[in-house]
């Protein structure tokens, strides 16, 4: 135990001490700190010569009709009518920016028109706002036609259909910004300190001073040690971070007050949250130990990501799956069920389940205990493997040589 707790001191001060983690922390947390506080700064900088709305162009016979219903429906923009016979001149002034967009009526009729746009944007849905209302004055005047008083056309046309809905699982829409944040996390957190694990190992065994470590320390300690070190920098670098953005969130309340996205990520639900740590927590583990065993197989730091591919291919494999099932929506499929139970993607499949669907309390005990017994017998076969691989100098190191020396020891 006291050789663990060594260890585990020593590889934490390294992390605290690197310039490069720390540097990425800070660059993190300012820009957390820039983008909780842009909407103040941009009301500081842009003048109110810039707040004006965009012109949208309006060309029909019945302008005095359309004018103040698009005013109403179009509150954003500034709507400007124009002559049934300037297509150019309306042309011209969406070429030259004078104009976002603009609708041309044909004829006397607005049942039919064309919308002038200079780039359409993927998200412009000014022609759906349009339909609606135009749709609305199309059976007012048939109604009006067909001998209907304005106050029974009023009525008819404000009948709605109202509904109901109560959920008796989870609400895949409210808990979807949660799991997707946690996978995205966990997979960077892994990507980036499992890398680091392993370059470390390898690095280590450029000094041969690691012979005399090795036979004179426990390697299942030094293994644990260097692993959780790095699990612990992790989390407080995450903690850092979101900490920060959840104290900006709070001394700037005026701007991101009405966010509903911000206000749902602040407010986790308890139990969604313990699941979170304990799944990332036994995720990156895992992954971490096989990183660190993987890193004192190589013998030269060049050789380091060849002998990761098989294990970045498998992460990155059940990271595929889950970001798949949470996309199809279909997050109970017999491959994301699968996946619940595999240790190298249950903490990311499970966790999903969880949060997008109803999971019974026997499969997700079950998962864990899994990944729990996985985290022991990793660790033990990853110390085993420090042991072994840190010791082999100047040659690949080949698989069942490998597994022979481990057997032996």
């Amino acid at each position: 135990m006291k050789q663990f707790m060594t260890i585990l001191k020593f590889e934490l001060l390294e992390y605290f001490r690197n310039k490069v983690f720390i540097g990425i922390t800070a660059f993190l947390v300012a820009i957390l700190a820039l983008m909780m506080f842009v909407p103040d700064l941009l009301s500081g900088i842009i003048s109110d010569d810039n707040d004006e709305k965009p012109v949208m162009l309006l060309s029909s016979d019945q302008n005095e009709v359309l004018e103040p219903v698009f005013t109403s429906a179009f509150p954003t923009y500034t709507i400007t009518t124009m002559e049934t016979n300037s297509l150019t001149e309306i042309q011209e002034q969406i070429r030259n920016k004078e104009a976002e967009c603009a609708f041309v009526f044909e004829d006397d009729t607005i049942s039919r028109y064309t919308y002038y746009v200079d780039n359409l944007g993927m998200y412009d849905t000014n022609t759906e706002t349009a339909d609606a209302v135009l749709n609305e004055i199309l059976r007012a005047q048939a109604f009006e036609e067909m001998g209907v008083s304005a106050s029974d056309t009023q009525m008819i046309m404000s009948l709605s259909v109202s509904h109901d809905t109560e959920n008796l699982g989870q609400n895949q829409i409210t808990n979807f910004l949660y799991t997707y944040i946690m996978i995205m996390a966990l997979y960077m957190v892994i990507a980036m300190y499992g890398q680091m694990v392993a370059s470390h190992v390898a690095a280590e065994k450029d000094s041969r001073v690691m012979e005399l470590l090795i036979a004179t320390s426990d390697p299942t300690s030094m293994m644990f040690g260097k692993v959780l070190a790095s699990c612990i920098a992790g989390l407080f670098q995450l903690a850092v971070i979101f900490g920060s953005a959840l104290l900006f969130y709070n001394l700037n309340p005026d701007a991101w007050g009405d966010s509903p996205i911000l206000q749902m990520l602040f407010d986790i639900p308890l139990h969604l949250l313990v699941y979170m740590l304990i799944f990332f927590l036994l995720g990156y583990l895992i992954y971490a130990f096989l990183y660190g065993a993987i890193g004192s197989t190589v013998s030269r730091i060049e050789d380091l990501s060849t002998a990761l591919t098989p294990l970045t291919f498998i992460f990155v494999a059940a990271f595929m799956i889950v970001v798949f099932g949470i996309s199809s929506g279909d997050v109970d499929s017999p491959l994301m069920i699968v996946a619940s139970w595999f240790p190298l993607s249950s903490p990311m499949a499970m966790f999903t389940r969880i949060g997008m669907s109803t999971v019974s309390t026997f499969e997700i005990a079950g998962s864990i205990i899994v990944l729990i017994i996985s985290l022991f017998l990793i660790g033990k076969l990853s110390a085993k493997i420090y042991r072994t691989g840190v010791l082999l100098y100047g040659k690949k190191v080949k698989f069942f040589s490998l597994l022979r020396q481990i057997i032996k020891a």
